[in-house]
């Protein structure tokens, strides 16, 4: 398929497209805020659509459980109001943990995101003495690459440790730059020949679980064909998405094109869309 603005419009406003949708599935990071501040327009939006009766649930490959998700997302400018649920990848993470009985667990992440063991029946113990790893990123992720763990994941790799990666993402935007996340260190995992359970997007228990908080809010069964999801990722959100039969629109950030959808073109689609199923617009950003 060539792809084209025919196939894929690039759209300013999400409101006649929108309104068409009982629910959208909207990713966090690279659509509603940077990581540094909300998008007010992202959030204009959201919330305008709620106010028509849509219900919003918004997706999160963060290490973080939806509490502390929820209070990171009031203090950078997205308000309650903005969205009627959250469901992030440290929530399934905890859930995964739970069918484990006690374990001894390498945390492989900062300390920023030890919430994710709170109330659970887990030791934290160093990586000669676990059973079971948990990866949640690197532990500075603003002078650390990948590179720098390979020794390391290697040598877990050789003894069989199965490592929950707690966040799918291999790099997300945060202000201008790029930061490696822990879905980096789990592909050298992989590739190590170590056994990974990746919790988040584009796994399907994110959207399960989030078809069936759009199931309650609505009072009824909403079928796929009546969720929008709308995501910056090409390998998570889109990707994701469109494996779980659900229509998508993409937001450029600048993970795939330059600064505010610079670069946002028919050929820089094409690009991006090559061999998969093209979503149903695109847009610089977020906005009513």
């Amino acid at each position: 398929m060539t792809i084209s603005s025919e196939t894929i419009p690039v759209i300013g406003s999400i409101e006649p497209l929108g309104l068409g949708y009982a629910a959208w599935l909207v990713d966090i990071w690279g659509v509603m805020h940077n990581g540094v501040r909300a998008f007010p327009p992202a959030v204009d939006a959201t919330r305008r659509f709620r106010e028509q009766g849509g219900i919003v649930v918004l997706l999160s490959n963060s290490p973080r459980p939806s509490e502390g998700l929820q209070r990171q997302l009031r203090s950078l400018g997205v308000s309650d109001q903005s969205y009627d649920a959250t469901v992030s990848s440290g929530d399934l993470t905890r859930h995964e943990l739970a069918k484990h009985a006690g374990p001894r667990i390498f945390h492989l992440g900062p300390e920023r995101d030890l919430p994710i063991f709170e109330r659970l029946d887990v030791t934290r113990v160093d990586a000669a003495d676990a059973e079971l790893i948990v990866c949640t990123g690197l532990f500075d992720d603003e002078t650390e690459t990948p590179e720098d763990y390979e020794v390391l994941l290697k040598e877990l790799a050789e003894r069989k440790l199965t490592m929950l990666c707690a966040n799918p993402d291999h790099m997300v935007e945060r202000g201008h730059s790029l930061v490696y996340c822990a879905g980096a260190l789990a592909q050298i995992y992989a590739e190590d020949g170590g056994e990974v359970i990746y919790a988040g997007k584009p796994y399907a228990p994110i959207y399960e679980l989030a078809e069936e908080i759009v199931a309650k809010r609505a009072g009824r069964n909403v079928a796929r064909g009546e969720i929008l999801a709308i995501g910056d990722g090409i390998h998570t959100d889109m990707a994701g998405a469109a494996s779980f039969g659900l229509d998508t629109v993409f937001v450029a950030s600048g993970l795939h094109v330059g600064p505010g959808g610079e670069g946002l073109d028919d050929l820089r689609l094409g690009q991006l869309f090559e061999g998969r199923k093209p979503p149903r617009a695109a847009m610089p950003a977020l906005a009513w």
